[in-house]
C-alpha cells in the first residue's frame, strides 16, 4: 500500500478500509504520515464499537484494559456482553476486544486460548500484553481527528460515503472469502449475489483501488480483464493450510513491481520506494 500510494500520487490523501476488521494497514499508513485521514469502516456492531470507543473513550477503554482480570471467569462474562445485542457501546467494545486478544486465531467467536482448563502450552493471557495494547490504543486516540469510522454495509458504503472524498483517495476491500468465508472466520459471511454486487460497485469507482481475495475461478470472472498479483498465504483460523489470494488493481493504478506482496522485506521496500515512478 506504501508503494500503490507513492506510485500513484496518493500521498496525504485518504484512506478508505472496508472491511476493516483489526484496521492494521490503514493505521500503519496514518502513523507514518503516507495519509492525511483514514476511514474504517466494519459493520460488525462489536467492532465498530471498538473503534468509537478507541478513538473518542480511549482513557475509558485503556481503564478497562489495564484492570480487567484474565480468567476464563471473566472470559465467559465477556462473552456474554459481546453477544447481547443491547449491551452497553463501551463494555460492547471492551468484550470484543477481551474476544480478540483471548480467543484462538483472535477469532471472536472461537474458544479460549489455552482451552477452559487452561492446560494448553499457552494461556488466556498470552496475547493481553497490557502495557501495549494500552499504547497502541492511547496512539489511536492521540490521531482522533484524522480518523473516520463508519459502521455500513460495504456496498452502502461505496455508494455513500466513498463518491465524494477528494481525488486523491486509495480504496482497499478485503471482502469475505468466496469459497471459505461461512466456515473459516466470518460473522457476516457472503453469497454469490453480495460478491457480484461489490464487483459492480468497485468497477464503477472513479477512485483508485485494490481488491483483494481468495484466489477462485469465481472471483477471476467477477474482476475479469482487470490487473493482477497472485501469491501464496498460510493461515492458521481453526486449521493450518495453505491458500492462494489474488490482488485486483483498478485500470488507472501503476503496479509496484511486486511478484509476492507477503514476501516483501523492510529492505527491499526501502529500495522500490526510491525508485521513481513509472
Amino acid at each position: 500500500m506504501r508503494l500503490l500510494l507513492r506510485r500513484n500520487d496518493l500521498l496525504d490523501g485518504d484512506y478508505v478500509e472496508a472491511y476493516a476488521g483489526g484496521a492494521s494497514v490503514a493505521l500503519t499508513l496514518l502513523f507514518g504520515e503516507y495519509v492525511r485521514r483514514v476511514h474504517i469502516n466494519d459493520l460488525d456492531p462489536g467492532i465498530y464499537a471498538f473503534w468509537i470507543a478507541a478513538r473518542d473513550r480511549t482513557d475509558d477503554l485503556c481503564r478497562l484494559i489495564a484492570d480487567t482480570p484474565l480468567t476464563i471467569d471473566q472470559w465467559r462474562r465477556q462473552r456474554a456482553v459481546q453477544r447481547d445485542k443491547d449491551a452497553d457501546p463501551l463494555e460492547l467494545a471492551f468484550a470484543t476486544f477481551y474476544m480478540n486478544r483471548t480467543n484462538r486465531s483472535g477469532i471472536v467467536t472461537g474458544g479460549p486460548i489455552g482451552g477452559y482448563d487452561q492446560a494448553g502450552s499457552w494461556d488466556i493471557g498470552a496475547r493481553f500484553g497490557r502495557k501495549d495494547l494500552i499504547a497502541r490504543i492511547e496512539k489511536v486516540g492521540r490521531h482522533a481527528s484524522r480518523i473516520r469510522i463508519h459502521g455500513l454495509d460495504a456496498a452502502e458504503l461505496m455508494r455513500s460515503v466513498v463518491p465524494p472524498l477528494p481525488g486523491r483517495t486509495l480504496i482497499y476491500l478485503d471482502p469475505p472469502y468466496y469459497v471459505k468465508g461461512q466456515e473459516l472466520l466470518y460473522a457476516n459471511y457472503y453469497l454469490a449475489g453480495d460478491h457480484a454486487e461489490i464487483a459492480g460497485l468497485v468497477r464503477a469507482e472513479s477512485h483508485p483501488w485494490v481488491v483483494s481475495y481468495d484466489d477462485v475461478p469465481d472471483i477471476r470472472a467477477l474482476y475479469q480483464g482487470v490487473a493482477t498479483i497472485a501469491y501464496g498465504i498460510r493461515y492458521s483460523a481453526h486449521q493450518r493450510y495453505q491458500g492462494r489470494e489474488v490482488m485486483f488493481f483498478s485500470p488507472s493504478v501503476r503496479i509496484p513491481e511486486i511478484r509476492d506482496p507477503t514476501a516483501l522485506n523492510s529492505k527491499e521496500l526501502a529500495r522500490l520506494e526510491l525508485q521513481p515512478a513509472t
